[in-house]
C-alpha cells in the first residue's frame, strides 16, 4: 500500500490517494468519499485496463455530482418524500432529488473525507456521522474495508449507532469493461441472478411496494443479454428511468454471500462477477452521465458510457414494511459484504 496527497478540500482538509496492488490487479482509492478511483484488471490479451470511471483531480470529485466510485451513506438510493418513521417518530431528511432523498442527502458520505487505516491486502476507511446528520437519528460509526486478493476486490461494510436508525451502505462505481474511456457499454453482456424487481411508480423512481416478475419484460436478465438490446423498447419502467435504473431482488437468502450479477465485454474479454450478502442490486445504465467533467486522461464520460451494479437494501425500504428492512439497532453491528471478481472469458453463459 502506498499513499500520496491528492489535494485539499475547500476547507483545507488533506485528501489522499492510496494504491493497493498485487501481481494481478491494481486499485487506487481516495479518502474523499472512500471512493474507488481506478481498478486495473487484465483483458483477454493480458493487457491491464482501468475499468472504472474516475477523475485526475480532487476538484472534479467535488463538483461532478454523479457519485462516481464513492461509498454511499447513510442510505443508498432513494427515500420517498424525504422522510421515514422509526419507533413512533418521523424523521425529516434532506430532499435533494425533487421531493425525495437520494444517496444520503446534499452532503452524504460520498462528500466526506474518511480516515484511512491499513489492513491486510488492502485499506480501510472510517467515518463518524453525528446524530441527526442529514436528518438521520443516532451517532453512527461507519467503516468500509477494501481488500485486493488475486483478481478480486472485496468490500466489507460495518456500522454501529448509539440509537436505533436505518443504514444502507453501498459502492457507486461506474464500470466499463473495455476501459474507463471505452465509450458506450450498450454492447456489454449482463446477467442478473433475479426473478423479480421492484417497479417504480413514476419519474421519481420510488418503488410502488410490489415485487414484479422480470419474465416477459425488458428487465429480464436471467441469462446473458446485451445491455442495449431492449433498452429502447416502449415500456413504462424504461421511460421512468430513461433506461435501466431499477432494483432487482437477488435470488437466495439475504445475509448469505451469493452471486448477484455477471457482466462481460466481447471487446476486451473481461468478465466481472458480483457476489453479495445484501438483498438487492441496482443496475443503472449511466443514463445521466452526460455533463460530467472530463475523466482520467481527459476522457469524455457520456451517456451510457458506464454502468453501475450497486448492492443494497431496496429503495424506500424504510417506508415499505413488506421490503427487507435496513434497521440498525442500538448496540448492534450492521455488517455486509460485496465482492467483485474479475477474469476473462470468450463466451460466458
Amino acid at each position: 500500500m502506498t499513499t500520496r496527497e491528492f489535494g485539499r478540500t475547500g476547507d483545507g482538509t488533506r485528501v489522499e490517494l492510496i494504491t493497493v496492488k498485487n501481481e494481478q490487479m491494481e486499485c487506487v482509492f481516495t479518502t474523499y468519499g472512500a471512493a474507488l478511483v481506478s481498478l486495473l484488471a487484465p483483458d483477454a490479451g493480458g493487457r491491464l485496463r482501468d475499468v472504472v470511471l474516475g477523475f485526475d483531480s480532487l476538484d472534479a470529485y467535488e463538483e461532478h455530482g454523479k457519485y462516481i466510485g464513492a461509498t454511499i451513506g447513510r442510505f443508498a438510493n432513494r427515500i420517498g418524500g424525504g422522510s421515514f418513521a422509526l419507533n413512533g417518530e418521523t424523521y425529516l431528511l434532506e430532499t435533494n432529488d425533487g421531493p425525495n432523498h437520494l444517496h444520503g442527502g446534499r452532503k452524504g458520505f460520498d462528500k466526506r473525507v474518511w480516515a484511512p487505516f491499513p489492513i491486510q491486502d488492502g485499506v480501510g476507511f472510517r467515518l463518524t456521522s453525528p446524530h441527526l446528520d442529514g436528518g438521520y437519528p443516532g451517532r453512527m460509526e461507519a467503516e468500509v474495508r477494501y481488500t485486493v486478493t488475486g483478481s478480486d476486490l472485496a468490500i466489507r461494510y460495518e456500522a454501529a449507532s448509539d440509537r436505533d436508525t436505518v443504514c444502507n451502505l453501498t459502492n457507486h462505481s461506474y464500470f466499463n469493461l473495455d476501459g474507463h474511456d471505452g465509450g458506450s457499454i450498450l454492447n456489454h453482456m449482463l446477467k442478473l441472478d433475479s426473478q423479480a424487481y421492484t417497479p417504480v411508480s413514476g419519474s421519481g423512481c420510488i418503488p410502488s411496494g410490489e415485487l414484479a416478475p422480470v419474465a416477459g419484460t425488458p428487465l429480464d436478465f436471467r441469462s446473458f443479454t446485451m445491455i442495449g438490446e431492449r433498452i429502447g423498447q416502449q415500456h413504462e419502467q424504461l421511460a421512468f428511468g430513461r433506461g435501466y435504473d431499477h432494483n432487482w431482488v437477488v435470488d437466495g437468502e439475504p445475509g448469505r454471500l451469493r452471486q448477484a450479477a455477471e457482466a462481460y465485454s466481447p471487446g476486451s474479454g473481461i468478465h466481472m462477477r458480483v457476489e453479495t450478502t445484501l438483498p438487492g442490486i441496482q443496475f443503472y445504465s449511466g443514463n445521466y452521465l452526460d455533463g460530467c467533467p472530463a475523466g482520467k486522461g481527459n476522457a469524455a464520460y457520456g451517456k451510457r458510457s458506464a454502468f453501475c451494479l450497486e448492492t443494497q437494501y431496496y429503495p424506500d425500504s424504510p417506508n415499505k414494511p413488506d421490503f427487507p428492512q435496513p434497521l440498525l439497532k442500538k448496540g448492534e453491528v450492521w455488517s455486509h459484504t460485496t465482492i467483485y471478481h474479475f477474469g476473462t472469458a470468450s463466451n460466458p453463459r
